[in-house]
C-alpha cells in the first residue's frame, strides 16, 4: 500500500506526535572555523572571529553548542585569557582557561586553548548567531589562533 501526502495545503499532525523525528535525533549540523590570529590588552570581551549560524527547524530543538580554540598564547608574564560563548550578541556561557600564561626561553608561551559544550535552548525557527570572544584578565598582551592554528565551533541542532 503506497500513501501519498499532498502537502501543499498544509499538513497537521495530531496533537502529541513528533513529525520532527525521534527526540535526541540531530536534525542538522553546522561547523565553523578561523585561523586567523586576533591579539588584543583589552580586559573587555572581543570576538575571536570564531562564528557561526543555525536556523533551527523547530522552536523545541534544542542547540548543542561545542567549542575548540586551538591555541592561546601572551607575551606579558602572568596573563591570563577569559572566554565567553554569546548567542545574537548576548552572553550565554562564560568559560575560562585559569592558568597565567607568559615569555618562556625568550619567546611566546603557545598552548592549547580552552574547549568548551553548551546545550542552549534558543526556542526559535529563526536564525540564531554564536561567536565566542575573549579578553585579557590583567591588560596584557594575549593572542588566540597563534600561529595560524584552527578554532572550530560545531553547532548540532537536537530534536526534542
Amino acid at each position: 500500500m503506497t500513501t501519498i501526502i499532498d502537502g501543499s495545503a498544509g499538513v497537521t499532525f495530531p496533537a502529541g506526535s513528533n513529525p520532527q523525528g525521534a527526540p535526541s535525533k540531530i536534525l542538522q549540523v553546522v561547523n565553523s572555523s578561523t585561523s586567523t590570529a586576533v591579539t588584543t590588552t583589552s580586559t573587555s570581551l572581543i570576538s575571536t572571529g570564531l562564528t557561526a549560524s543555525i536556523t533551527p527547524l523547530f522552536s523545541t530543538s534544542k542547540i548543542l553548542v561545542l567549542v575548540s580554540i586551538a591555541s592561546i598564547g601572551s607575551s606579558t608574564a602572568g596573563c591570563g585569557i577569559g572566554f565567553s560563548l554569546y548567542r545574537n550578541g548576548s552572553q550565554i556561557e562564560y568559560f575560562i582557561n585559569n592558568a597565567p600564561y607568559g615569555p618562556l626561553n625568550s619567546g611566546n608561551i603557545i598552548i592549547t586553548g580552552p574547549s568548551t559544550n553548551f546545550l542552549d535552548s534558543p526556542a526559535t525557527t529563526s536564525t540564531v548567531n554564536y561567536g565566542v570572544y575573549f579578553a585579557s584578565d590583567n591588560g596584557g598582551t594575549v593572542v588566540v589562533q597563534r600561529a595560524n592554528t584552527n578554532s572550530t565551533i560545531t553547532l548540532l541542532e537536537i530534536a526534542q
